[in-house]
């Protein structure tokens, strides 16, 4: 594998840790701009190269001089972009890093922590459907080289634990919390892990979805509809503005059908008898439901 280890970019500390890497532009004025646009430039030429030999000759055959001679530069001028060949296939990841590592740092704290994270993982969705074919090439490829899935698995741990780190930074919060939520207590951790892993879940399996369907589709629709699913499983309130022990609330959540049932029944006239009856946290609420009716219709015979 053509690889050269010194040419490894530093790191940057990001928000509450994150290994957040350096964009490597220069800031300032136009002059700088302008660069940042040209290293832009040639990390995508670069990675088209990468992509034309890879599937005209084969991954393994393809080695990193013939890249940089397809793109019209030296071989020392690939290392200074990419570490190696595989590297080459994700040009755009570090860069989407910084950017989703800023959004995390700069959102408002009264913003609800998971709806921040959705809106980072969208960040890296965009990145994929704003090069269509590009993205339906790479899938191909990664698919048929395993060096590359390992590759593509290290890059989304990267965006997993830069979400994770910023959900236990909201859970560190001193004093005030934002409204609608509150600290899991011991679960903090477990909470944060399963909610970044979650939301990073739900974007791997709707971009994979929208690959295989040749990148046509509204994905961020899509991806929209997978995070309601998620705050309706993993952040569900009890009712509305309700705080729940070890549990995230989602704010201006709506009540279950079940709880407004709840709801309905403690309401009801004092005449009546009060039933209790069991089920567990995880059954379905029709298999709930039945088990109540099927208990309201018991007392009513006896």
């Amino acid at each position: 594998m053509d690889r050269v280890q010194s040419a490894s970019p530093q790191h940057a500390a990001g928000p509450r840790g994150a290994d957040r890497p350096a964009s490597g532009a220069p800031e300032g004025g136009p002059g700088s701009r302008r660069a940042a646009a040209q290293r832009q430039q040639m990390r995508q030429d670069l990675a088209t190269a990468a992509m034309e030999l890879f599937a005209s000759q084969g991954y393994e055959e393809t080695t990193v001089d013939q890249i940089a001679a397809a793109a019209g530069v030296a071989r020392r001028t690939f290392f200074r972009y990419f570490r190696s060949k595989e590297e080459a296939i994700f040009p755009d990841h570090d860069d989407t890093l910084v950017r989703v590592a800023d959004l995390l740092a700069s959102a408002e704290p009264e913003e609800h922590p998971l709806d921040v994270v959705c809106r980072g993982i969208k960040e890296v969705l965009r990145m994929y459907a704003s090069t269509p074919a590009v993205s339906v090439a790479r899938y191909q490829l990664i698919r048929q080289v395993p060096a590359l899935r390992e590759r593509e698995i290290a890059v989304v741990a990267r965006y997993e634990r830069l979400f994770t780190r910023y959900l236990l930074g909201r859970f560190d919060t001193a004093d005030e919390i934002p409204p609608g939520w509150q600290r899991g207590g011991e679960d903090d951790s477990m909470l944060a892990e399963v909610s970044a892993a979650a939301v990073v879940a739900a974007h791997n399996h709707v971009l994979r979805r929208w690959l295989r369907a040749g990148g046509r589709g509204d994905v961020e629709a899509q991806l929209d509809h997978s995070f309601e699913v998620i705050r309706r499983t993993f952040w569900a309130s009890s009712a509305p503005g309700a705080r729940r022990r070890g549990s995230l609330v989602a704010p201006g959540a709506s009540v279950t059908g079940l709880e407004a049932a709840a709801a309905s029944a403690l309401s009801a006239s004092p005449g009546g008898e009060v039933l209790i009856t069991v089920a567990r946290t995880d059954a379905p609420l029709d298999v709930v439901v039945d088990s109540i009716r099927a208990a309201l219709t018991g007392a009513g015979e006896s």
